[in-house]
């Protein structure tokens, strides 16, 4: 993945993006056998990449999400839930692609839901997963 370098704290692992900071919160929660993922965007390095392709800011989100779900201890099988909020009612069937091929035959629950918008006008997308041990 690479996109970015988490760090593990105890219970809490940390991206070092620019909203985590700024707004006080852990890019994820390790809660015994559960990852819990914060909202992803497709924000790398502090810019937003993609703008205005809601597929590959999907992509994009999960990576970043995922390799939290890594660092906390589990893995892509592991995830349990997805949620997703997109800003355009066009953008629900690109972002499910993407979680399509993300997720492939793992098949979590997933819920999608429109927002009037994101912290950044050129975000079009956040994900948030939960994983968990079986």
């Amino acid at each position: 993945m690479g996109t970015m370098s988490m760090d593990s704290i105890g219970t809490r692992v940390f991206s070092g993006g620019v909203w985590e900071e700024k707004y006080g919160y852990a890019r994820a929660v390790i809660a015994g056998d559960r990852v819990i993922v914060s909202g992803c965007t497709a924000t790398v390095e502090g810019e937003v990449r993609h703008v205005g392709d809601p597929y590959h800011q999907a992509l994009t989100a999960m990576e970043i999400a995922l390799e939290a779900v890594v660092k906390g201890g589990l893995s892509r099988e592991d995830v349990v839930m997805v949620r997703y909020y997109v800003v355009d009612q066009r953008h629900f069937d690109q972002v499910g692609k993407a979680i399509a091929e993300v997720f492939g035959k793992v098949r979590p629950a997933c819920t999608g839901v429109r927002v009037a918008g994101l912290v950044e006008p050129r975000m079009l997308v956040e994900i948030e997963i939960e994983a968990q041990r079986a």
